[in-house]
């Protein structure tokens, strides 16, 4: 594969992802801040944990707003791989996650965190951190 090709690809997907990203901001949920899975909540000096699930080739919740410290658990539950990839660094990029598996991260610093599946570029979601 030459690079002329390689390069036209990586700025093709790019493209598709920002678009995709666009598009999810404009319909963002309006159920505002996430559950917290598992009631770890703060009160046990513990981070509140936050579930996203991923299913039907798709975030759920697509957005969700928790607080700085908090944790946020991808958990696959598609037949197929996918990997949780930071937009701006945020977070390492998970391993390939196979059906049932989960990844696992922490957001510090408040501000708008997107992301996306690097196998399927279609496929965003965004936390707020407050």
């Amino acid at each position: 594969m030459n690079a002329r090709y390689f390069r036209g690809r990586v700025a093709a997907t790019l493209l598709m992802v920002m678009a995709a990203v666009a598009t999810s901001a404009s319909r963002a949920s309006t159920d505002g801040d996430a559950q917290a899975a598992g009631g770890n909540a703060g009160g046990s000096g513990q981070p509140a944990v936050y579930r996203v699930e991923i299913s039907n080739f798709a975030f759920k919740p697509n957005e969700i707003h928790v607080p700085a410290g908090a944790r946020i658990v991808w958990v696959n539950r598609d037949e197929e791989p996918h990997v949780v990839v930071s937009t701006n660094g945020a977070f390492k990029n998970s391993p390939a996650l196979d059906t049932n598996d989960s990844y696992t991260a922490e957001l510090t610093k408040s501000g708008t965190y997107t992301y996306f599946c690097s196998i399927h570029p279609m496929m965003v979601g965004k936390i707020v951190v407050r």
